[in-house]
């Protein structure tokens, strides 16, 4: 069951039910083509073999200063989130230009990286309401980039 704080008027926390508030919402919360059939993320692992295999554009979204601060993963290009739905209806030439890379079609699978997954899960969202039913996004981010291939190298050593 779902439970909400309330502040009452002496300022004191009562716990209530938010199921009265949620009302019409409720239907929303099922299962959608979009949010409940699979899981939209991917793991470090799956991540790695896609890159390997090629079989992805991994754009990056998060901002040009930080990606040259931080760094990136290798094969990824940068669009930063606030121009991902105006990039992805994009002209190919335009996107190419501005890019430097192939404008993906609607069916090419497309994987969102940011920092730690909440910008990525965000592009994501824009990608398939543009149309990108294959898009996905790599919630570990940059962070668990950098932790599991850290750890990969002293392995290695």
């Amino acid at each position: 069951m779902l439970a909400r704080l309330v502040l009452g008027t002496s300022g004191r926390a009562a716990l209530g039910s938010v199921e009265p508030a949620l009302g019409g919402l409720k239907s929303i919360w099922g299962c959608s083509q979009h949010f409940c059939s699979t899981p939209k993320g991917v793991t470090y692992r799956e991540l790695k073999s896609l890159l390997n295999s090629k079989d992805i554009m991994l754009i990056d979204v998060r901002n040009t200063w930080e990606i040259l601060e931080q760094g990136k993963i290798p094969g990824s290009i940068n669009i930063p989130l606030d121009e991902v739905g105006e990039a992805l209806q994009m002209s190919p030439m335009d996107f190419k230009e501005k890019y430097r890379d192939v404008k993906p079609s609607k069916s090419d699978r497309l994987v969102f990286s940011c920092l730690a997954g909440v910008r990525s899960k965000k592009a994501m969202d824009t990608a398939i309401s543009l149309g990108f039913n294959s898009a996905q996004h790599y919630a570990g981010g940059w962070k668990e980039w950098v932790t599991y291939e850290i750890s990969e190298e002293k392995q290695e050593s």
